[in-house]
């Protein structure tokens, strides 16, 4: 989608959004990591309407979060 500096001038890590389509059958665990490394993912699915309103009352406050939900909405893809 975009790359973007998340917080330029003061560190040079640079961001690639990506978006993606998938279904229940894509899914092959019902979280992912390697044990090994330490890794504990949680899958979190929540509605469209629910996550925007979880911005907008600071319940999500990743960046990252924010600006895919934010640019998803703008796409008129929620």
């Amino acid at each position: 989608m975009f790359d973007l500096y998340m917080s330029p001038g003061s560190v040079t890590e640079r961001v690639h959004f990506y978006v993606a389509a998938y279904g229940p059958s894509d899914r092959v665990s019902p979280g992912g990591g390697l044990p090994e490394e330490g890794e504990e993912i949680e899958v979190l699915e929540i509605p469209a309407s629910d996550a925007l309103a979880m911005v907008a009352d600071g319940r999500i406050v990743d960046g990252k979060t924010v600006l895919l939900l934010q640019w998803a909405a703008l796409a008129g893809l929620l």
